[in-house]
């Protein structure tokens, strides 16, 4: 992605960047990099696993000196938090075969950022802004929303990439919460709703049989009909079935 506009776009919709540490995320040859820079971003910390592209980035760094600090190795085995300092903002065009795994870890963790803007698939990113009782709602979309507010700022078509992917891809930003939506416990929360999705499409008396625990008593505790469906509850009746569980 090398289109200057475009990503002194994506550099704009994450906001100020002078006061912050931005952690860009499989920089490649520096495109975004340097929009970052160029918009006044204190620091950079580039994390990129692929070697092919530490010469160039480092041929950046040299342009802004002391800005631009560069990471060699893989952002899934890495505590973002321990490796920067605060306040912390990441901006990154996500490699999309790990952007999933890449947000939950983050969202473990989300008071640790100031904002997140992140490109990744469309269809991703309607999960993340998906409702209830909408087809994109699921799992993804729960957690997400528990512990931050996302929201779909502009998209991007394939013509913009080299090589060009064959699929939209959107720029999210996600902004954490002060505090959760709805107490619960996250590791309940996450077992609740990978069971209730596991089987959307059936009834909740079914779908959290796999829970491995009286069924009608949970949903009844939680205040949920038995008859309900996965794609049906809010984030807080998904937080009063963590709840009722643990």
């Amino acid at each position: 992605m090398l289109d200057l506009n475009l990503t002194g776009r994506i550099a704009r919709a994450a906001g100020r960047l002078d006061q912050s540490t931005v952690i860009e995320i499989g920089p490649g040859p520096g495109g975004l990099t340097r929009a970052l820079l160029a918009s006044g971003a204190r620091r950079v910390l580039a994390i990129e696993r692929d070697r092919r592209c530490l010469a160039a980035l480092g041929e950046l760094a040299a342009a802004y000196p002391g800005r631009l600090d560069l990471i060699a190795g893989d952002a899934l085995e890495l505590d973002l938090a321990r490796v920067s300092e605060r306040p912390r903002k990441i901006v990154a065009n996500l490699p999309y075969n790990i952007v999933t795994p890449l947000l939950l870890g983050w969202l473990e963790q989300v008071g640790e950022y100031e904002s997140l803007t992140l490109m990744m698939q469309r269809e991703v990113a309607e999960r993340l802004i998906a409702r209830p009782r909408s087809k994109s709602y699921g799992r993804l979309s729960v957690l997400v929303q528990w512990v931050a507010e996302a929201k779909i700022r502009f998209d991007v078509p394939a013509r913009a990439f080299v090589p060009p992917p064959k699929v939209t891809s959107s720029v999210v930003a996600i902004l954490p919460r002060a505090e959760p939506l709805s107490p619960a416990r996250r590791s309940i929360l996450e077992r609740v709703t990978s069971a209730a999705f596991g089987q959307r499409r059936k009834m909740l008396r079914t779908s959290l049989k796999s829970l491995g625990i009286a069924v009608d008593p949970l949903l009844e505790r939680a205040g949920i009909v038995a008859t309900a469906r996965a794609e049906e509850l809010t984030v807080s009746e998904f937080c009063a079935l963590a709840r009722a569980l643990e």
